[in-house]
């Protein structure tokens, strides 16, 4: 089993670090949910770079069923064994296996976006890094290992998931497969250790600032200049500590106030887009459908019915 599960569950590449490391992103499809499921059995992964050495800008669940290996997250090794659970955050480094992997394994990946999970959906994505729900993802954290007793009832979770997942269309998959990623997160947040690790401090301050600013139409380069960085240099260190640039950080933000103002008020839109930063109502309007493959309007009207 190769550790080549955020590439393949990626849509295409954002960017590419300056060491070539590839930093690939989670494409939204309209009308589907930001979760997909993937069981990779022993030869099956795709070719790529010798090391496969990657990135990614969303979370990743890799759980080993049976099989054996090894591959390293940040430079540290990580060991491939039967009913452990990896968790694999944005920005994080992943590299191939160090130790020749098994030619019977089979892992499942789950690939997400946090908003994917109904109880994340509508909070500030700033607090994700240190939701309880995403506790295995916590710095200090990163990998457990699921009692023998429960690893049928983990392969029957996963199961589900990738069915349901993988049906968008069929009546309910949409709120299955989000209650499903949440029992995930709850069983592998249970597995965590009991005390989460510190919070980076510089993304806490550009957090911290992020949310007192945007719903004014500042920049990447206001929060740089606010906290004492040139932009560059904030939105690189952003971008490797969790896996966005700090503009993304900043619309992630908005558009969640967006959606909020949207489901709960009639506000028009063009007093929705200046409460949330954004130049007028056009802009709003090709943000909204780039990112949701909606229009505020059509979003509003599905989420009253």
């Amino acid at each position: 089993m190769s550790a080549d599960v955020g590439r393949s569950l990626a849509r295409g590449v954002r960017s590419v670090r300056a060491d070539g490391t590839p930093v690939y992103r989670y494409e939204r499809r309209p009308g589907r949910l930001p979760v997909s499921v993937r069981r990779f059995d022993a030869g099956a992964e795709p070719p790529g770079a010798p090391d496969h050495r990657h990135a990614h800008d969303f979370h990743v669940l890799l759980y080993v069923e049976r099989g054996g290996g090894s591959f390293a997250v940040e430079g540290e090794e990580r060991a491939l064994r039967p009913g452990v659970v990896h968790a694999l955050a944005p920005g994080e480094v992943i590299a191939a296996p160090a130790a020749a992997p098994s030619h019977d394994g089979r892992a499942w990946s789950v690939a997400f976006t946090p908003d994917a999970v109904p109880e994340l959906a509508d909070v500030s994505p700033l607090t994700w890094p240190h939701h309880p729900l995403l506790a295995l993802f916590a710095p200090g954290a990163g990998t457990a290992e699921v009692a023998a007793a429960d690893r049928a009832r983990w392969r029957s979770w996963l199961e589900d998931l990738a069915d349901e997942a993988g049906r968008p269309d069929r009546l309910g998959a949409h709120e299955a497969a989000g209650a499903l990623l949440t029992r995930l997160l709850v069983a592998s947040a249970r597995l965590a250790p009991a005390v989460p690790g510190a919070p980076d401090p510089v993304v806490q301050r550009v957090f911290e600032q992020i949310e007192a600013t945007f719903r004014e139409p500042v920049s990447a380069a206001d929060v740089a200049a606010a906290l004492g960085y040139t932009p560059g240099h904030l939105t690189t260190l952003i971008r490797k500590r969790t896996g966005r640039p700090l503009l993304e950080w900043i619309t992630e933000r908005r558009m969640t106030e967006v959606r909020r103002l949207l489901r709960e008020t009639d506000l028009p839109l063009a007093v929705v887009a200046s409460r949330t930063g954004l130049r007028d109502a056009s802009y709003l309007v090709r943000r909204f459908r780039a990112r949701y493959g909606a229009t505020p309007q059509a979003w509003r009207r599905s989420q009253r019915s």
